[in-house]
C-alpha cells in the first residue's frame, strides 16, 4: 500500500500573497495533498482575522481538491501530526530566511520526525512579504498586484 504524501504549508498568511501562491503551485506536483495551515500568532498584529484568512485562501483554491485550508493555534509540528502530514513546506525569499528556517526544520525533525521541504520563491516575488503588503494597505496603496486573484497563474 502506497502512503499518500501530505504536506502542511504553515504561515500567518496575513495576507496570502502571490509569493505564497507561487510556492504552493510549484509544490503541488510533489504531494498528493497540501494543507495550508493558517497560524494564529499572538506576537503579530493581524490585518485579517484567522477566519477571514482561511476563507480567502479556501476561495482561491476552491477548484483544487488537493489543497485544504485549516487554522491552528499550536506548534506547527503538533498541527502537522494532527493533520497526518509527513512534510512541512516552507517558502524562502532570501538567505536570511534560509538560516531561520533551517533551525526550525531541525527542531521539527527532532520533535516530530517531519521533513521540511524548502522552495525558493521565483525571483519576481522575492521582495514581496505579507508585512510589506500590510504596510502598503495601511497607507492606502493599491496592493492588487501582490494578492492573487487565482492561484493557477502564479507559476
Amino acid at each position: 500500500m502506497q502512503q499518500h504524501k501530505t504536506a502542511i504549508f504553515p504561515g500567518t498568511f496575513d495576507p496570502f500573497t502571490v509569493g505564497h501562491a507561487n510556492i504552493l503551485s510549484r509544490a503541488l506536483p510533489m504531494f498528493d495533498r497540501i494543507i495550508v495551515g493558517v497560524g494564529k500568532n499572538a506576537g503579530k498584529h493581524p490585518l485579517l482575522s484567522p477566519e477571514e484568512r482561511v476563507a480567502r485562501i479556501r476561495q482561491l483554491y476552491a477548484d483544487e481538491p488537493r489543497v485544504s485550508v485549516e487554522s491552528y493555534d499550536n506548534l506547527t509540528v503538533d498541527f502537522a501530526r494532527q493533520m497526518g502530514a509527513q512534510y512541512i513546506l516552507r517558502g524562502l525569499r532570501s538567505v536570511r530566511d534560509f538560516e531561520y528556517e533551517r533551525d526550525v526544520a531541525a527542531m521539527n525533525l527532532r520533535l516530530g520526525g517531519l521533513e521540511t521541504i524548502m522552495l525558493f520563491c521565483d525571483a519576481q516575488y522575492a521582495s514581496i512579504s505579507s508585512s510589506v503588503v500590510r504596510e502598503l494597505i495601511a497607507y492606502g496603496h493599491d496592493v492588487s498586484e501582490f494578492i492573487p486573484s487565482t492561484p493557477h497563474n502564479q507559476r
